[in-house]
């Protein structure tokens, strides 16, 4: 069995494609989605359907991204203007369909609400943005913080990590992965194809750290 973990989509569904026919997935992988499958990207909608699909057939963790969280808040408290700000409303325009009327199916609000914060394994411990950098990973366990489990940045830059075991984690795009002893960062900004040097899906396969990425396809 291979794990195989795999970066931020946000609502790229062609590109999610294109990256599982070259993962040429095996029936006994262990994919781990680290989060923030909807907003901003053409067919936030069609994603979910994908994975809703994929988890069929294939043993999956889906976790849960800041975006996540959004969606959540506007369905929980109709909180809906720091989500139209992340984009928001490219994920509702899914749901329309060119329609006036938006429905989002009972199955893809479950599938939200039912992401988890984190996986930890022996070896890697899974995460959508990051963890402390100055708590072992059993400390940032313990204190279950979901604002720096969905929004943590600052061990990209910390000069020294004190997790006992490798952070496998997306949130914050990079030109290209991030592959640390310690840390593994697989957000390499697919929805931003626009940018210089960005729009790239990648995931990585583990113990081996194989890393594979396709290009922005829509």
């Amino acid at each position: 069995m291979g794990l195989i973990a795999i970066g931020d989509i946000h609502g790229c569904a062609a590109t999610l494609d294109a990256l599982l026919d070259r993962l040429d997935v095996a029936s006994d992988d262990h994919l781990i989605f680290v989060g923030d499958y909807i907003d901003r990207g053409p067919n936030s909608k069609a994603v979910i359907d994908r994975l809703l699909d994929l988890r069929e057939t294939t043993r999956c963790t889906f976790l849960r991204g800041n975006h996540e969280a959004f969606m959540l808040d506007y369905l929980d408290m109709d909180a809906f203007d720091l989500w139209r700000m992340n984009g928001g409303l490219a994920t509702l325009q899914s749901y329309a369909n060119g329609q006036r009327t938006i429905h989002i199916p009972d199955t893809h609000v479950d599938f939200v609400r039912q992401t988890d914060l984190y996986l930890d394994t022996p070896d890697f411990f899974f995460v959508h943005a990051g963890l402390r950098p100055d708590l072992t990973v059993q400390e940032n366990k313990q204190q279950g913080s979901e604002e720096v489990f969905l929004w943590e940045r600052s061990h990209l830059d910390a000069p020294t990590l004190a997790w006992e075991k490798t952070v496998v984690c997306g949130h914050t795009p990079r030109q290209r992965p991030v592959n640390r002893d310690k840390l593994i960062n697989i957000d390499t900004g697919c929805v931003y194809h626009m940018h210089p040097n960005m729009g790239h899906l990648t995931a990585v396969r583990l113990p081996e750290r194989e890393f594979t990425s396709v290009e922005f396809v829509g």
